[in-house]
């Protein structure tokens, strides 16, 4: 009878079940071990401070907002009274030349310097302020172009006569100026017989720029 010794056999598949089994899962435990190690030194030395500096911004950029709305409820009203106090001014300017010429009445005053406010009108009763309008009913002779802005012109003197007449004389920079704020003084109620007595074109001595020079004449409805 033949005997197999089967012992060197055993110890074989014991010391390759030994090799094959717990050598690889060590290293694997030890593997993903240093991957989460990795991973926490990461989110602890990348992350968290991004994170952070994150907050920061977004908390920063909530109170700027929050002052923005703030501020845009102190200036509500700004823009008009902005407007309002820019007119008053271009509106003085316009009245202090006047008042280096001799002058007529105060209600005449106002009325020139509200001629020579921009986006302002003459005082005109309804039917001539139809007549200097853009509707159908309109005149074309007497309409207004309501862009013109009248710093194109200035006034040099203003005299006015015992009978009521006034002469105006002043500058503009083109003739079409002088024809609008003939319109004009021909629209107001404050002015009738208004006629441009002269105009002609002039260069300035120092500038060198041409203008022209105008005189118009008129009567004031005292």
């Amino acid at each position: 009878m033949i005997k197999i010794n089967l012992l060197p056999q055993k110890r074989a598949k014991r010391s390759l079940a030994s090799v094959g089994g717990d050598g690889p899962s060590r290293e694997l435990y030890i593997g993903l071990g240093a991957l989460a190690a990795a991973a926490v030194l990461v989110f602890i030395a990348v992350d968290m401070p991004k994170r952070s500096r994150l907050h920061e911004l977004q908390d920063s950029s909530a109170e700027i907002d929050k002052d923005i709305q703030a501020k845009k409820k102190q200036l509500v009203g700004y823009p008009e009274l902005q407007k309002a106090a820019d007119e008053a001014t271009e509106r003085a300017n316009a009245i202090n030349r006047l008042n280096a010429a001799r002058i007529v009445p105060a209600n005449v005053l106002h009325e020139l310097g509200e001629i020579l406010t921009a986006n302002h009108l003459p005082t005109m009763t309804e039917d001539m302020a139809r007549k200097t309008g853009t509707g159908t009913d309109s005149d074309p002779n007497k309409r207004f172009d309501f862009a013109w802005d009248p710093a194109h012109v200035w006034l040099t003197s203003i005299s006015d006569q015992a009978d009521g007449g006034f002469r105006l004389e002043g500058g503009a920079q083109t003739e079409v100026d002088i024809t609008q704020l003939s319109k004009r003084l021909a629209a107001s109620a404050y002015f009738t017989n208004i006629a441009p007595a002269s105009e002609n074109r002039v260069t300035d001595k120092e500038s060198g720029l041409d203008y022209f020079r105008f005189t118009i004449t008129g009567r004031v409805a005292y």
